[in-house]
């Protein structure tokens, strides 16, 4: 697994890269592992680095974050993409570190300028925070809770297909925990919003971290108990029950709403 508390190593021999050009992940065609490139991959390009940070290890070695400049990029060698590429081709750590250096690059060139008096911010040397010099204000990387349920109903399980995206999958529900709510009354309220019915018996399941682009996506399972479904405009294209051995095409086992319909068919199967 990957390891956040070590230190930064004092040699980079053995470290691996996760390079990202205009928030667009950078792999090597050639390499075992594409999306992560060693020492000596990242000097032979020879791109320019306009910021780095380090993320941790994993297998014992040490990975950092890396963004290039918008150079040219040799397209029998390299390939620019989005992290959801990686979904299903590489090992969960190695897309979970991918991740959060995404995430980290994204926030450390969001946060440039302070929000409170516009000047200049510069990273925390003692911790992972940006910090501005002038008032003072420091700025820890963003993480916005969202809930993922999958309702069921005996052999029957509750899916849609969202409104704003093309891929042609039907997934579970999901939704932003807004200020002041909890897990439950998010869940709860997701439900009823996006597809006019009412739940209960929430079972947690597990969380995965998601960096499209700073979520951490808290699984639950939960009983259908009562209502019709209307789907609300502008979210849900489409919402049916699917019966778990006539399902329409979901999502891959390495994200979580897989997970969670896998995990209710083996239970019921």
């Amino acid at each position: 697994m990957f390891d956040f508390e070590t230190p930064p190593p004092a040699s980079r021999d053995r470290a691996l890269h996760f390079v990202f050009r205009e928030g667009q992940l950078v792999s090597e065609l050639r390499a075992p592992d594409g999306c992560a490139l060693s020492e000596g991959q990242l000097a032979a390009n020879g791109w320019t680095v306009c910021r780095e940070q380090y993320i941790g290890s994993w297998q014992g070695r040490p990975c950092f974050a890396v963004e290039i400049e918008n150079e040219a990029l040799d397209p029998m060698q390299h390939h620019c993409g989005s992290l959801y590429q990686l979904l299903g081709r590489v090992e969960e750590p190695l897309f979970a570190l991918a991740g959060r250096a995404a995430q980290l690059l994204a926030w450390e060139r969001d946060h440039r300028y302070c929000g409170r008096c516009g000047e200049p911010m510069a990273l925390d040397g003692r911790e992972r925070a940006m910090r501005c010099e002038r008032c003072g204000r420091s700025v820890y990387p963003r993480i916005s809770p969202c809930v993922i349920v999958l309702v069921t109903n005996g052999d029957h399980l509750l899916l849609a297909r969202n409104a704003r995206t093309r891929r042609p999958f039907y997934s579970t529900l999901a939704g932003f925990v807004e200020a002041g709510e909890n897990l439950e009354h998010c869940v709860a309220r997701e439900v009823r919003e996006e597809v006019g019915v009412e739940v209960d018996e929430l079972r947690y399941y597990g969380s995965q971290p998601w960096p499209f682009p700073d979520q951490l996506m808290v699984g639950f399972h939960a009983r259908y108990a009562g209502g019709d479904i209307r789907c609300e405009p502008g979210e849900i294209a489409h919402a049916d029950w699917f019966h778990y051995r006539d399902l329409p095409p979901v999502p891959p086992p390495q994200s979580i709403a897989g997970q969670l319909i896998q995990t209710y068919i083996d239970e019921i199967a």
